[in-house]
Order: C-alpha cells, then structure tokens, then sequence
C-alpha cells in the first residue's frame, strides 16, 4: 500500500511539475511578445513625429476650463502656444475634441494652414473662413466655422477637451470649412511632430 501510494505521488509530482514547467514557458512566451509589440509601437511612435509642446496661459493640462470659453459664456477660443516645429514643418493644424460626448467624439474646431512660423493664437479667433492672412478654419460639429466651446449635457459628469498640435510636412490645400476626418486624410503620413493639452469641462 505504501508503495502503491508513494508510486502514484511521484507519477502526479511529475506531472505538476511538467504542468508548471509548460504554464511558465506560456507565461514567459506572452511576456516577450507583450515587449516585442510595446517597443515596436515605441519605435514607430518614435519614426513617424516628435513633441511639441502645448500650453495655455488661461489653464494648466488637466485642469477646468474657465466658464468663458464655454457655450455657458462667452464661447470664444482660448489662447494657446506651442513649441517651435523642426525642419521641414510646412503648416501647422488644430484640433480640438471631446472623445467623453455621449454620442461619440464631438469636434469643437477645425483649424489648419497655420504658417510654420505661427507658434500661439490670442484668445478669441473669430468665426471666420479665414483667419492671420491665409490660415482656413473647418467645420465644428456644432455645423458651425471655428470654434465651439465646451457644451456637454448636463449630468454627463467632467468631459475631457484635447487641444491637439501637429506640425505638417506638406503645405496647405485644402479650402475653408473641412471637416475633422477631412484633414486628418489630408495630413496622414505628413506628421512631422505633434502636442496636446487637456482641459476640462462640467455642467
């Protein structure tokens, strides 16, 4: 009997330990391709743009917008800057979006043909076509030209509003009053670098 039991013990401890032998191997197999897959999307992230860097002297990344810049208030644009474009950089283009909308990622403006040499824009662009001498403004989702300011439903909590900057290899085509995925075609594979600032927005 006690050899019968001391038989089947070593029979089942080697299977185990084949068991974990082979869920190690597995493990060890995810691991490598997890790093293979992480550090190629880093090499193409690296290869396709570099940084720029967005700021704004009306809010901090992360914070609450003022109510000013908002359909609450005043509904005007507020006042942005970025770093300096490397070589190459032929315009520059804005978008701002809210990827939290219920219904989807609502676009708040549409902006691009900015000259390479462009590197802020004063609080309250107008709602025009045209805007400093031959940059074109594009359509909101609003159905409106420029700028549209945070306006979530109420009860919808905190939505996030991305102020994104992309300096663009390829000089300005496109005319007045495109649309957001318009652009984006126009400009792929033309991403010299890119930034982003974040603000916020709550009714």
């Amino acid at each position: 009997m006690d050899r019968r039991r001391n038989g089947k013990k070593s029979i089942l401890g080697l299977e185990g330990r084949a068991m974990v032998k082979a869920i190690f191997r597995t493990t060890l197999a995810c691991l490598f391709m997890l790093v293979c897959t992480l550090t190629g999307q880093n090499r193409m992230w690296a290869e396709q743009a570099g940084n720029l860097r967005v700021e704004s002297s009306a809010f901090k990344t992360g914070a609450f917008l003022a109510k000013r810049y908002s359909c609450d208030g005043a509904d005007i644009s507020p006042p942005l800057s970025w770093s300096a474009p490397p070589p190459g950089a032929k315009q520059f283009v804005v978008i701002c979006d809210d990827p939290d909308a219920p219904g989807g990622t609502w676009v708040h403006w549409v902006l691009y043909g900015l000259a390479p040499t462009t590197l802020k824009l004063p609080e309250g662009i107008p709602p025009k076509r045209t805007i400093l001498v031959d940059a074109k403004q594009g359509r909101n989702d609003f159905g409106g030209i420029g700028y549209g300011g945070p306006c979530p439903p109420r009860g919808t909590g905190a939505h996030r509003y991305f102020f994104k900057v992309y300096a663009v290899d390829v000089p300005p085509s496109m005319e007045a009053g495109a649309t957001k995925a318009q652009v984006l075609r126009a400009i792929r594979g033309h991403i010299l670098a890119e930034g982003r600032l974040m603000g916020c927005y709550r009714r």
